[in-house]
C-alpha cells in the first residue's frame, strides 16, 4: 500500500494511505507520520479481517511516496 506523506506549514508531517479510507495520521517529524500511518492501517486491515471484510493484497504492504 502506498502512504503520502507532505509537511504541514505548521511543520507538522501528515501521512495517509489512499486505499484505506479514514487512514490519515500526524506526526511531528515524517518517521513518526509514517510509523502512526503503518500502525492504523494495520489496525483498520486487522478490524476488517475480523469481521470478514475484504482487504487490500497483504504483498508489499507499504511504500512510502513524498
Amino acid at each position: 500500500m502506498r502512504i503520502e506523506i507532505e509537511q504541514e506549514e505548521d511543520g507538522r508531517w501528515i501521512a495517509e494511505v489512499p486505499d484505506l479510507p479514514g487512514v490519515m495520521v500526524y506526526g511531528e517529524s515524517r518517521p513518526q507520520a509514517i510509523s502512526k500511518a503503518e500502525a492504523l492501517a494495520l489496525r483498520v486491515i486487522a478490524d476488517r479481517l475480523d469481521h470478514g471484510e475484504s482487504v487490500p493484497e497483504l504483498d508489499d504492504l507499504f511504500a512510502v511516496h513524498a
